[in-house]
């Protein structure tokens, strides 16, 4: 279970759902439904901080609720 906060919002122009992880650039995943689309960006977030771990890629501390939204 991971702890980074996820946005999920709707995308009129794509005609999906879309996902995703502030605290970790460029991670972001897309569904047809909301829990397609969260079961996905959970795929995506692991599969992320593989790849950081696999560079040597910092990996930044989960925070939750972002001080900015």
């Amino acid at each position: 279970m991971f702890r980074y906060e996820i946005i999920i919002y709707w995308s009129e122009e794509d005609n999906t759902y879309i996902a995703e992880v502030p605290e970790l650039p460029g991670c972001m995943a897309d569904g047809a439904t909301y829990e397609e689309t969260l079961h996905n960006v959970e795929t995506v977030i692991a599969e992320w901080i593989e790849t950081a771990k696999d560079i040597g890629r910092e990996i930044p501390v989960p925070k939750g609720k972002l001080l900015y939204a």
